[in-house]
């Protein structure tokens, strides 16, 4: 009487840190023990790190949706391919407001349970001066400065060459 009802995995990273201002696609892929439907569905959500309430990011049913309201209104588009179990998003122009739990739930049908796909998403601010262009900084100073030091203690050994040939030009005519 009971109809076993197969369950749908989803797969995605647990963390992602990205930087302000660019665009990330956060990727989320299912495995399904029943042939893709034509009744498949794709529903991401988030909730930010006050935990407030859900707020949906986008949805697919037969085709991509756009959200109409609501923060992530054109900024997330479709990036997935339905036939190769990819079922990503990309989000453009991240803002630290974005700092969150993004949620990637699929239901093929009969497959309709399952696990949901949790991305916590950290934006960062992009560092003006990051530790590889100290590095490249402090390397190239160095470098600089072992030239320079080497230029002048050429210049010395030569202006005391040039005196000590004078000094012996003048002891000779003496």
């Amino acid at each position: 009487a009971l109809w076993p009802v197969a369950a749908v995995e989803v797969h995605t990273s647990r963390e992602v840190d990205a930087v302000n201002g660019t665009n990330l696609r956060l990727k989320c892929t299912f495995s399904s023990s029943s042939p893709i439907s034509q009744r498949l569905s794709v529903t991401w959500n988030f909730q930010p790190e006050d935990q407030s309430s859900h707020e949906p990011v986008f949805y697919y049913l037969k085709e991509p949706y756009k959200m109409t309201t609501g923060r992530f209104k054109e900024r997330v588009t479709w990036d997935g391919n339905i036939q190769r179990n990819d079922v990503s998003i990309v989000i453009w122009n991240l803002q630290p407001s974005d700092n969150g739990t993004f949620t990637c739930q699929v239901k093929n049908p009969p497959d309709v349970d399952g696990t949901i796909g949790e991305v916590r998403l950290k934006v960062v601010q992009k560092v003006q001066f990051s530790e590889i262009h100290f590095l490249a900084v402090a390397i190239g100073s160095a470098c600089v400065l072992m030239i320079i030091v080497v230029i002048i203690v050429i210049f010395c050994r030569h202006f005391r060459k040039k005196r000590q040939e004078k000094s012996e030009v003048e002891d000779t005519e003496l």
